[in-house]
């Protein structure tokens, strides 16, 4: 299974500053029959619970934490904390990570930052996710605030599932895998970003003359960026359109008109997407068009998940 870090508190864990849980229905409801859950809490381990809330201040361009009842400054004890607990996820082979908004430990960009008269100055990533975006660059990473938006979460599914199978492909890893492994995203890829699609494309495809593992790290970085992109219905249309392309040889006129109206129903939010695509899938199968059935586009992830199944899952 897939190892996800996850804030303490979404996993139902009352490790809160009021001893308190903030359990998410869908990290444990939902996700958690693909995913094994290591929970992290830098605060927790800092403060313990209950403990005075904090909040974080900017004083001279320096972000500090600072206790909301006696004004102390607990900076070096949180972040002591966070490095420790950042030690603790680096040696887990993750998958993604999963963080509390809003908090000044784990929000990302969703923090509020004080000015020291009290006033809100804007936002910011937290101690601990600012650490963890620099230890893990290429990582997925989501609030589960931001997992509430349909679009933001059928995003964060596709790129941690696409993420998994790269990281289990990349064992044993060779160039004409490398070649497969591409082809089979490229629906997919070209859903995030035409342009990212076609530089990775010429990756694989001029590889003469440079060792396969300097070619393949190239490849994984770009890859990572890739997939971290989100979707839009543009380009979620020109997709459903390449790959309607595939069959235009085996339909008849009615089921050619069949397929681009759900198409163009989609692309007017009168249909979810999983509609086309389940039309697609249904007449690859019954033509046996095998480059379609390969394409990850079509299964991202699994279906029991049903985010496809959300008109708001696309913007």
């Amino acid at each position: 299974m897939m190892k996800i870090a996850v804030s303490g508190c979404l996993l139902g864990e009352k490790i809160r500053f009021d001893k308190g849980h903030k359990r998410d229905d869908f990290v444990m409801d939902e996700l958690s029959a693909y995913a094994e859950y290591i929970s992290f809490c830098p605060e927790n381990l800092a403060f313990g619970s209950p403990r005075p809330s904090i909040r974080m201040v900017k004083e001279d361009e320096k972000l500090n934490i600072i206790s909301n009842k006696t004004g102390d400054n607990l900076t070096d004890e949180l972040l002591e904390k966070s490095n420790q607990e950042l030690e603790k996820i680096n040696t887990k082979d993750l998958r993604a990570i999963i963080f509390k908004s809003k908090s000044p430990t784990c929000g990302m960009s969703s923090s509020k930052v004080y000015l020291p008269n009290g006033f809100a100055e804007g936002k910011d990533d937290g101690v601990f996710a600012g650490l963890c975006k620099e230890a893990f660059p290429y990582l997925p990473m989501e609030e589960e605030g931001r997992l509430c938006d349909p679009w933001l979460r059928e995003n964060f599914v596709m790129q941690l599932f696409a993420y998994d199978a790269f990281e289990n492909f990349k064992e044993g890893a060779q160039m004409k895998s490398l070649v497969l492994f591409h082809q089979s995203y490229k629906f997919l890829l070209q859903s995030k970003d035409e342009k990212s699609y076609r530089e990775l494309g010429k990756i694989v495809g001029s590889h003469d003359g440079k060792d396969f593992e300097s070619t393949f790290k190239e490849y994984e970085k770009l890859f990572k960026i890739a997939i971290s992109k989100k979707s839009s219905v543009g380009k979620t249309r020109n997709v459903l359109e390449h790959m309607a392309g595939f069959l235009k040889n085996f339909l008849d006129s009615d089921e050619k008109k069949i397929l681009h109206e759900q198409i163009d129903d989609y692309a007017g939010k009168i249909l979810p997407v999983i509609v086309p695509l389940s039309t697609l899938y249904i007449y690859a199968k019954k033509y046996d068009v095998e480059y379609l059935l390969g394409q990850k586009f079509i299964h991202p992830y699994p279906k029991e998940l049903a985010l496809r199944s959300d008109i708001k899952s696309v913007k």
